[in-house]
């Protein structure tokens, strides 16, 4: 049961990484755990094989994740992060102090209920969310338990604040990111996302997509 630890650069769908990962090893059956959207990078762990992808949902199943984030105050935008448009903007609001920013992260730390966002693959209706919102429905999703086990603030230089936070599965960073922007009362989007770990799988453990080819493959897959 191969499996890759993939360092996925941004502008890649997990998608396009499963593609890269099947023209160099010749398998057909490959499939990955976890998505990372297009505009992040990071660990992203790939099956390779029938058994290996079979069973990917099962051996990620419930592993908590490792995130590097940049947060941009000032403005919300529909997907909650970059892509997407700017909805509301902050006008007349003061940059909040840093010792406002560490209080308001702290009390995003536990047992927390988070909307996902309007542009996520959740289902409602039987129809994925982002499909209904790319139609400019505006989508109904109930609110879900997440743990956020901790979020370290590595820098803010307003209006970006770059975090370290460590969550549950199925916590969505895009969405702690507009709810710590609008608990500030400013508004906020992500600028920037790094999967930095995955259960106890590093993205230091993990190869370049450029850097893995047919003859050397098979030398960075690992066992699980």
């Amino acid at each position: 049961m191969p499996f890759l630890l993939i360092d996925k650069p941004e502008g890649m769908t997990s998608h396009d990484v499963v593609d890269r990962v099947r023209a160099i090893t010749g398998e057909r059956r490959v499939g990955h755990g976890g998505t990372l959207d297009p505009m992040a990078s990071g660990l992203l762990i790939v099956g390779v094989g029938r058994e290996a992808t079979r069973k990917l949902g099962t051996v990620t199943k419930g592993m908590d994740k490792k995130y590097n984030a940049e947060i941009v105050l000032g403005e919300e935008r529909d997907t909650d992060d970059r892509e997407g448009m700017v909805i509301t903007k902050a006008v007349g609001v003061l940059p909040p102090p840093r010792k406002e920013i560490e209080a308001t992260l702290g009390k995003f730390i536990g047992r927390v209920s988070q909307v996902p966002p309007q542009f996520s693959a959740v289902k409602t209706g039987g129809k994925k969310a982002y499909q209904q919102a790319r139609m400019g429905e505006r989508v109904h999703l109930e609110p879900r338990k997440v743990t956020i086990y901790s979020i370290k603030l590595i820098d803010y230089r307003y209006p970006i604040i770059e975090i370290e936070s460590k969550v549950s599965s199925g916590t969505y960073i895009r969405a702690l990111a507009r709810d710590i922007g609008r608990m500030l009362g400013t508004g906020a989007y992500l600028g920037r996302l790094r999967r930095l770990r995955i259960g106890t799988y590093a993205v230091e453990q993990a190869v370049e997509l450029d850097r893995l080819g047919r003859e050397n493959w098979k030398t960075h897959a690992i066992e699980f």
